[in-house]
Order: C-alpha cells, then structure tokens, then sequence
C-alpha cells in the first residue's frame, strides 16, 4: 500500500460530521502530546543534556520509526523541494528552537509562544500566501484566546526576567510550525505522506553533523532519562503528533486547528506547577480559563 492511499484523494469519502469528529479528536489529542513536549523539552534542560542531544535522541528515535512507516506504507512519494520546506519547519526549526529555547525559558514561556501564538502565526501566513480571511466568529475567539495568553504571560513573564533569549527563540520556532501548517494545506500533503518525511529524512542530514560538530554531554546522562527523551521525543513527538496535527488540518483547516492547540500553553502551565515547580498566578490561572473559552468559542464557530 502507498503512502497516500491510506488517506489520500482515493479513499471512500467520509460523511462531513464524521471527517470533522476526526478532526476534533486528532485536534485535542495534539493538545495532550504537545503539552507532553514543553514539559519533557524543559525537563531536558534540568538533565544532563545539551540542546543538541535532544535533538540527536528526537532524530535517531524517528528514524526507527520512518523506517517502520516505509516498510509498512512504503517510500513516500513527494518532491525533494516540497520534502525540504516541509522539514525545514517542522523537522528542524519547531524542535531545535524548542529545546534551545528552554534552556533559557521555562516551560510556561515556550508553551505561550510556540502554541498560544501559533494561530495568530498561521493567520498571519495564510493571508499573505493562501489569501485566506476568517469571520467574525473566528476573529472573536482568536480575541478571547489573545486575551488569555496576555493573562497567561504577564503572569509567568516576570518571573523569570532574564528569559527574554529563549522568548525570541520560541517565536522563530512558532512561525517555523506556522509555515509547516500552511505549506501542507497549499500542497495537500496526507498525514501519512508528511509524517513519513519528517521521521525518516531529518536525521539523514542532523545525526552526521551533530556527531561531528555538536557539543554533547550524552556520555553524562543517565539511561533512564536518555530512554525516555528517545522514546517521547523520538516517536511520540514526531510520529504520534505529527500525523495527529496533519490530520487535524486536513479535516479542520489550519485555522480551527490551531485555534484548539491553542489550549497547549494553558494545560502545560498547569502541569508545570506540581510536576516542575514552576508555580501560576491569580492571573495565569485567569489567562488558562481565557484560552479554554476561546478556544471552544473557536469549535463552535468552526462548527458553523
């Protein structure tokens, strides 16, 4: 079987409120891996880790995974060109700026920029390359979720005033993703086809340079703690997340999808208090009450 035949143009068309159904849960189950991501990528910084030892244990754990894709689904089938600008987002610049970036920042502060502005990014994209505007509906929930980032952040911010470098960092990473969002709803890449790419191409052209150039502290890290970010940042936060998301704008459109991972920084700022010790507010918890109504408030007019 292709890659593109298992979700491509040439499956049996699903009713509307079953492809939107779909949509929603792959949506909401991004929310929850990604969540998992800001959590593990700050906990990366407090280990014996190098930023580009994530990397490397992100890479070399999708690479396995690629490789089951393709013997299951065989080699997929897109041109070299539209593979790069694919990776260049989602496979290079989403992740590295994340694992950079939160050695400087804390959790709170990657899970506001790189997801909590991400619909703003990818608006911002698909109107200057796709031409795409959105209702009033859609203008009032982007509203309302703005409103509860600016909660969330004035919150965490303060906190750590010297963060600002991993801050800069995040947002390269959030437009990085924003174009990957765009870029496949302008080709129409299937999950399958793009979840290929970004697990078995990326550590092709990293793991080389990184044995040969970047600083490590792997050989210092404990097994435990090298087996989990293999495993979490290798196939959860590749594979899983990456089929999810593509799914998601496939049945959803970019718009309404990251309008719903906009939940991310709310829950990875809950998590973060008892499982890192990063504590929120009156005002953070006001912000993560503010995301969840926009972003159901998004869902609703989506669904109209």
């Amino acid at each position: 079987m292709s890659a593109d035949s298992a979700l491509g143009p040439a499956a049996a068309p699903r009713p509307a409120s079953r492809e939107r159904a779909i949509g929603l849960l792959c949506a909401f189950a991004v929310v929850l891996v990604w969540s998992g991501f800001a959590l593990s990528g700050r906990l990366s910084a407090r280990q014996a880790f190098t930023p580009w030892d994530v990397g490397a244990l992100r890479y070399a754990g999708s690479l396995l995974a690629g490789l089951a894709l393709v013997a299951r689904f065989g080699w997929p089938r897109l041109p070299w060109r539209r593979a790069l600008g694919l990776m260049a987002g989602a496979a290079f610049g989403f992740p590295l700026a994340a694992y950079w970036g939160f050695s400087f920042a804390p959790a709170a502060h990657g899970g506001v920029i790189m997801t909590g502005l991400l619909p703003f990014a990818t608006a911002l994209l698909a109107a200057l390359f796709l031409g795409e505007r959105f209702s009033r509906g859609r203008a009032l929930s982007l509203a309302v979720v703005a409103l509860g980032i600016g909660l969330l952040a004035s919150d965490t911010f303060g906190t750590y005033p010297g963060a600002w470098r991993g801050d800069l960092i995040f947002l390269l990473g959030c437009f990085s993703w924003a174009s990957f969002t765009v870029l496949i709803r302008r080709w129409g890449v299937s999950a399958i086809t793009a979840t290929t790419v970004l697990a078995l191409y990326p550590p092709l052209l990293y793991l080389p340079v990184w044995w040969l150039v970047l600083p490590s502290s792997l050989g210092t890290a404990s097994p435990g703690a090298i087996g989990f970010q293999f495993f979490y940042q290798g196939f959860i936060a590749v594979v899983v997340a990456g089929f999810l998301f593509t799914r998601a704008v496939v049945a959803l459109g970019g718009g309404l999808t990251t309008t719903i991972t906009a939940l991310t920084p709310a829950l990875a700022a809950l998590a973060a208090w008892p499982l890192l010790g990063e504590p929120l507010g009156l005002a953070g918890l006001a912000g993560v009450a503010m995301v969840s109504a926009g972003m159901a408030l998004g869902v609703l007019v989506g669904g109209r």
